[in-house]
């Protein structure tokens, strides 16, 4: 059960969440000690683990009709086991955010309960956005409401506007970017998303704009956070034009998401250090 549950919660995605919790911190503080409070801890910890087991669980568990065409659930991932254990573990994870929020200040409640309605309706009906093209990949900011809640947590006021833009641009292309492998699966199940909607070719397309966006975002507030957002779009242009397929550099994203927030994590510590 352990095991199941391990792979369940996906864990070369668990930085997706608690990553963006790091950088968030390193900006929204205004001296280095702040860093490494307990608040940015219980967050960390919360979005490592717990947050991806409710998240990935909700999701498995109204995805049963799809996830018999789809390949992924056969290797790297996992198929939903029904009872009451895996109910009780997923549906715990999600309400441990509510002692999480308590002990945070009332600046960061709202994205924390962002993020708690979109990682429910993204895959629960009646929303269920995930198969409702375009809403499934806006949904997606989900992602970085995490980071947001931690710079809010530590300069006690919201983030700049052109960050939490790109950053949003960041998920959803993101989103999108991981649907383009499973569009057979998905059309064959009758489900519509984004990259369904689109097909193929024109989801990279979405894709680089999207990253594009995300890269002037952050270039808004500093050239340097811009460069560093820029990767995504050359990456695309590289893998489109050595033709190497989707669901192959997929697979090279985790990786390229952890050295990313690992430049950006390092630049605000500098920052801090150094001024």
């Amino acid at each position: 059960m352990l095991r199941y549950l391990v792979v369940l919660s996906r864990p070369r995605f668990w930085l997706y969440l608690a990553g963006p919790v790091l950088v968030g911190a390193v900006y929204g503080a205004q001296r280095l000690g702040t860093v490494a409070i307990p608040e940015v801890a219980v967050l960390f910890a919360y979005f490592l683990v717990p947050a991806n087991v409710y998240l990935y669980g909700v999701n498995d568990r109204f995805d049963r009709d799809t996830d018999q065409y789809n390949p992924k659930k056969d290797g790297r991932e996992a198929r939903y086991r029904q009872g009451w254990p895996v109910t009780l573990v997923v549906a715990g994870s999600g309400l441990l955010l509510l002692p999480v929020a308590a002990v945070l200040p009332e600046v960061t409640w709202g994205y924390l309960a962002g993020w708690a309605v979109l990682a429910t309706a993204y895959s629960a009906p009646p929303a269920r956005l995930k198969a409702r093209p375009l809403l499934d990949s806006l949904s997606n900011g989900l992602y970085v409401l995490p980071g947001m809640a931690a710079y809010a947590a530590l300069a006690g006021q919201h983030p700049p506007l052109a960050a939490v833009l790109g950053a949003w641009a960041w998920s959803m292309a993101m989103h999108t970017f991981s649907a383009v492998p499973d569009v057979e699966a998905d059309r064959a199940a009758g489900v519509s998303t984004t990259a369904t909607w689109l097909g193929p070719r024109r989801a990279l397309w979405y894709c680089g704009l999207l990253w594009g966006g995300a890269a002037l975002g952050f270039g808004i507030v500093d050239w340097r956070l811009g460069a560093a957002l820029g990767v995504y779009p050359l990456l695309l242009t590289a893998v489109a034009r050595a033709e190497i397929a989707i669901d192959r550099a997929y697979w090279w994203y985790p990786a390229v998401n952890a050295i990313v927030g690992g430049v950006l994590t390092i630049g605000g510590l500098w920052r801090l250090v150094y001024g």
